[in-house]
């Protein structure tokens, strides 16, 4: 840890008042941005409950703070529409994806979300399903394992995490896009207000008598956000740190998951090829950007040292 002395962060009547505060302020702030929900008091009640549970569990919430700012700017979104600010890009987008990927279908050019519409399979609506749902668990539960593991490493990932929506948020906001299965519905017409889409992913939900992807997919923050792909994104941090950590066989099977996330994204239709190749290219300058950041500026490699001190 550089030298830093690590330490248990103490509970005072500073830290029961900041965190009360900051309690408050959320939800306060969150009812007036986005609305009540209950998903606001959800995460207050475990953020209060593991920081005065034990001193591990404070250090893990504290540590995991950085998600948690991730979640609330994605949650902020909702209030401001990248639509708004840029023209949403529907067609253009469409006939890109067709010029350079286009599949020749029965005598018609189809995109390869077209395609796999057509040509569905049971057996890999349930495999494609296994895979899109491990897009959120796969890189929470690599950031625990790893905040157990090697704490300096934990903090690499959840910044580089962070970095890289920020980045893809940066794209959503420039270049406003609709999914491919909107103008499987909607047509090249735009409806600024039209909900969140299952997809594909329906068939899934449909086949077990389930509302799994229904229930992720009303909580979207904007349907207009398909470019880049942050799904595609995730599981190349997840992967770049298995093999820095050199995570042994694990390090192949999160690799999988990351390949059929990639091929799940175009199955189901929430995604372009396109739009998940600027995905990978955003979690390539993500993880650049952290390497660059965090071992050449000053400032910034001692706010490491003492995050991480703080939370050894």
């Amino acid at each position: 840890m550089n030298g830093i002395a690590s330490h248990t962060p103490a509970i005072t009547a500073r830290s029961i008042i900041t965190v009360t505060l900051l309690s408050i302020a959320y939800l306060l702030l969150s009812s007036w941005v986005v609305g009540f929900k209950s998903d606001q008091v959800v995460l207050v009640v475990i953020f209060n409950t593991t920081f005065y549970a034990s001193a591990i569990t404070r250090k893990f919430i504290l540590g995991f703070s950085v998600f948690i700012v991730y979640w609330m700017i994605f949650d902020y979104m909702k209030a401001f529409p990248n639509y708004l600010v840029s023209h949403v890009h529907i067609a253009d987008l469409y006939n890109f994806e067709k010029h350079l990927f286009g599949i020749n279908y029965n005598g018609q050019i189809l995109t390869p979300n077209e395609y796999w519409k057509i040509n569905s399979l049971t057996s890999l609506d349930i495999i494609a399903g296994l895979f899109y749902i491990c897009w959120i668990p796969v890189p929470l539960g690599f950031a625990a394992f790893m905040f157990f593991k090697n704490r300096r490493q934990f903090l690499g990932f959840a910044i580089t995490f962070l970095l890289v929506n920020l980045l893809g948020f940066v794209i959503y906001y420039s270049f406003p896009a609709a999914p491919p299965w909107y103008i499987q519905t909607h047509g090249f017409v735009f409806h600024p207000h039209t909900p969140g889409n299952t997809g594909g992913l329906s068939r899934f939900d449909d086949y077990f008598n389930v509302h799994v992807f229904q229930s992720i997919y009303q909580k979207g923050s904007n349907v207009f956000a398909a470019m880049p792909s942050l799904h595609s994104a995730y599981p190349i941090i997840v992967v770049y740190y298995a093999f820095k950590n050199r995570l042994g066989f694990a390090k192949y099977i999160l690799a999988m998951v990351m390949v059929g996330i990639w091929l799940t994204a175009v199955y189901t239709s929430h995604h372009y090829i396109l739009d998940v190749l600027v995905g990978i290219l955003t979690a390539i300058a993500g993880i650049n950007l952290f390497n660059l950041l965090f071992t050449k500026v000053p400032a910034l490699v001692k706010f490491l040292d003492r995050y991480e001190a703080y939370i050894s």
